[in-house]
């Protein structure tokens, strides 16, 4: 017993003094901590070696120097948005500070207003001398111009600052800022931060932090200490982010979100996209507004937790993620609006056929004031009208304007006059351009083909279809989240009168419909609205006869969501890149000749020959023959004369059915 005592207790000492060793190996100066791994570093305490090699950026006016590996995000199909961010904050400090009295200057915006007015030599003498006599007088205005401190202008954060491209170019690039603190939870990112924020020399204005950012907008909720604009452009799914978001962002404050889990927005995981914004998504061709509308609502509703509203100023569809600038006011009276604004989406699985009923009911009483109550609906049958389809549930999502048409205005007007100040100005000119022309009390929309491929028959063009809506004074308009949408006030009722019209001038063949089928009942209706598909002057956007660049051809090979940023060096994204190329089209099966097609097919027996109604003899593509034994006639497929399938063209090379 004193032997086992005397070993246990010897046991007991050496692993003390192991972790006692261990402990203060994690507390030595030249290594760093277990939160530091958590953020980059290598394992054990261990600093892995920096990459020598690195890359320089030039976007805008600032430039980056990052590491030629994937361990801090940067993806320069982005510059868009960076370019839409600058612009729309620009004019946002242009509102706030204008109420101040202080005028902010823009680089190029002046002499592009010169060649506009086109003053002569004398009148701009006589300006000259104005304003020397007003400096003189002191009754100058106070201005706020780009790179420098004004202490009554912006405060500024960036949440997910990554390399700091996003806030070094809001210093060098948008006038009227007190501060912009660029935050990250990694520490090689807040590192890469500080190197690029001294290799610009905006250190008097960029603030790195690091930080989590929902702990760093938790410690701002105090009035004095918020923020002025918070933008927020996570890898994924800002939810997360958003409580501490909408408490952090000042009184009328700019709340700037982008979300790139499109995947979750657009319908493809309604159970996941609830999870994180509290609604539920549907698949639909109008899946890309219906996801802004999502976000708007997911927005609102945690704002309305703290007495708070939001008001969006635009929200914005583009390549692989969804973007919206919203700002955030408090008001106990106008919260109880906010029920009134989200709207459930009944959506026909047959046709498509869309309805919206709202949450909340918002009616004026003689007082004066305004009573809310509960909404009274659905406003469907169980099977819908059109097709006899079941309908799907989702939402809520929200049912106002998504965008400030006024604000819109005057963020276009700005880049329009100085069309040099952003690589994408073209493209900026194009977005707002669509914008200002939808229509803004209608949400959601249809597509062209969409409408026709649900009566199988061929489309009509745009301008066709615009025309018959304006004929029969219902309004229209595109949208900026599909080239080819129909938003429109007309009911769905006057929408498939349109199609059927459109049906008799390019029949479709009944016989060939199923009876069960929506385009069958849809077509089995004669319309009641008689449709005049004569190209109106008004039918072609303003936009569209400009040639504008209205939606984004591909910028790049392989564009869209980068991979997630993470340690590893060089070496790691090259074996994902090899992975990538291992893996290509090892999902896809391989083409199948056309002469193989057919003789596979000739291997099942017609089921239509062994019932005596196949009249398509030796051109039927199944075979006609006895049966062999331990092949039954139930797995081979319908016959093709009496399938939804077209019948082969002529100098077809097989049976009907192959491609």
């Amino acid at each position: 017993m004193q032997g086992s005592s005397l070993w246990l207790s010897l046991t007991f000492r050496s692993a003390r003094v192991l972790c006692r060793a261990r402990f203060f190996e994690w507390q030595s100066p030249g290594l760093p901590n277990p939160a530091a791994m958590e953020n980059g570093t290598g394992p054990y305490g261990e600093e892995r070696p920096r990459e020598v090699q690195e890359t320089t950026v030039t976007e805008g006016a600032a430039k980056i120097a990052f590491p030629s590996a994937n361990e801090v995000f940067y993806n320069p199909v982005q510059e868009f948005n960076r370019d839409l961010t600058c612009a729309v904050i620009t004019e946002f400090a242009r509102i706030q500070l204008g109420a101040k009295g202080i005028q902010i200057k823009v680089p190029g915006e002046k002499d592009t207003q010169k060649v506009v007015v086109d003053l002569s030599e004398q009148e701009e003498e006589k300006v000259e001398l104005k304003e020397s006599e007003n400096l003189a007088s002191g009754d100058q205005p106070r201005t706020a111009a780009v790179g420098e401190i004004c202490e009554e202008g912006l405060h500024v954060l960036e949440g997910l600052a990554a390399s700091g491209l996003r806030s070094i170019r809001f210093a060098l690039e948008v006038p009227g800022l007190r501060s912009v603190v660029a935050n990250d939870a990694s520490a090689r990112a807040v590192d890469l931060i500080r190197q690029n924020v001294q290799l610009n020399d905006v250190a008097h204005l960029v603030q790195p932090s690091q930080a989590d950012a929902r702990m760093l907008m938790y410690q701002h909720q105090r009035v004095s200490e918020r923020f002025d604009v918070i933008d927020l452009d996570p890898y994924g799914s800002p939810a997360t982010f958003l409580d501490a978001a909408v408490q952090a962002v000042s009184e009328g404050g700019l709340l700037c979100v982008t979300c790139t889990d499109m995947a979750v927005l657009a319908g493809n995981s309604g159970e996941t996209c609830y999870s994180k914004y509290g609604a539920m998504a549907l698949k639909s061709r109008a899946c890309h507004e219906m996801a802004l509308r999502i976000v708007l609502h997911s927005l609102d509703l945690r704002a309305n937790c703290y007495q708070r509203f939001v008001v969006p100023l635009l929200s914005i569809s583009a390549d692989f993620y969804v973007r919206v600038f919203v700002r955030v006011f408090t008001g106990q009276a106008k919260v109880k609006a906010s029920a009134s604004k989200q709207a459930l989406v009944f959506q026909c699985v047959g046709c498509g056929a869309f309805h919206l009923q709202r949450l909340g009911k918002a009616s004026g009483v003689p007082s004066g004031r305004v009573k809310f109550s509960a909404a009274c609906g659905p406003p469907v049958t169980p099977e819908c009208e059109h097709c006899g389809q079941r309908h799907q549930l989702g939402g809520p999502v929200w049912a106002e304007p998504i965008h400030d048409l006024d604000f819109v205005g005057r963020v276009l007007e700005a880049v329009s006059a100085n069309p040099g100040r952003f690589h994408t100005s073209e493209r900026i000119r194009g977005v707002l351009s669509v914008i200002t022309e939808e229509l803004p009390d209608v949400p959601l929309y249809y597509t062209l083909d969409q409408l026709s491929s649900t009566i199988h028959c061929n489309t009509p063009s745009l301008l066709q279809l615009r025309s018959a809506l304006l004929h029969a004074d219902f309004r229209v308009s595109l949208s900026h989240a599909c080239k080819n949408a129909v938003k429109t006030d007309a009911p769905a009722s006057a929408l498939w009168d349109i199609m059927r019209c459109w049906e008799k001038e390019c029949p479709v063949k009944r016989e060939r419909l199923s009876e069960t089928s929506p385009a069958f009942r849809i077509l089995s209706v004669d319309p009641r609205l008689q449709a005049n598909f004569t190209i109106r002057e008004d039918a072609n956007p303003s936009s569209r006869q400009r040639g504008l660049k209205r939606f984004q051809a591909n910028p790049e090979a392989n564009w869209g969501p980068r991979p997630r940023a993470r340690p590893g060096g060089k070496a790691a994204d090259e074996a994902m890149e090899g992975r990538r190329r291992l893996l290509q089209n090892k999902r896809k099966e391989p083409p199948e000749d056309v002469a193989q097609r057919a003789a596979r097919l000739k291997t099942f027996p017609c089921k239509r020959f062994k019932e005596g109604t196949c009249q398509r003899g030796d051109q039927c593509c199944y075979s006609h023959s006895p049966p062999t034994p331990g092949v039954s006639a139930d797995a081979a497929p319908d016959c093709p004369e009496t399938s939804n399938q077209s019948p082969p063209g002529p100098g077809a090379a097989a049976g009907p059915g192959i491609d």
